[in-house]
């Protein structure tokens, strides 16, 4: 029991740090909490480890900011799943309809302002 206590209260506090410091180098208003959120950072989190100062602000601001600004659902939904498996925004085509394959050059400019806010503004 004192171990399983001892483990919620470093994950809680684990869970406080990142919100300080998402809070404190975020520069959008956060975004809702959701299942699919926390999943996305669970799967980001890894590849954005000792590659960023604040890996949790970057990959948050990836999901509430730069993914969010794609309206489409299907290429919204491909480039989460880019960057969760890769690290970095990435869209294949057999990841979105045939119909919207077009639109993938479109979207990656969409998202190139917001992303490189997302990878060089939170840590300052």
């Amino acid at each position: 029991m004192v171990k399983l206590l001892g483990g919620l209260m470093v994950g809680f506090l684990f869970t406080l740090a990142t919100f300080a410091d998402a809070a404190q180098a975020q520069v959008w208003p956060p975004a809702r909490n959701s299942d699919s959120r926390t999943e996305f950072m669970r799967q980001c989190l890894p590849h954005m480890i000792g590659r960023w100062a604040h890996p949790e602000a970057v990959c948050g601001c990836l999901h509430d900011h730069a993914a969010a600004s794609i309206e489409d659902r299907d290429l919204r939904r491909a480039l989460l799943r880019g960057i969760t498996e890769t690290g970095v925004p990435a869209i294949e085509n057999d990841w979105v309809p045939v119909s919207k394959q077009a639109d993938i050059s479109a979207t990656f400019t969409a998202i190139a302002k917001p992303t490189l806010q997302c990878l060089f503004e939170p840590a300052t």
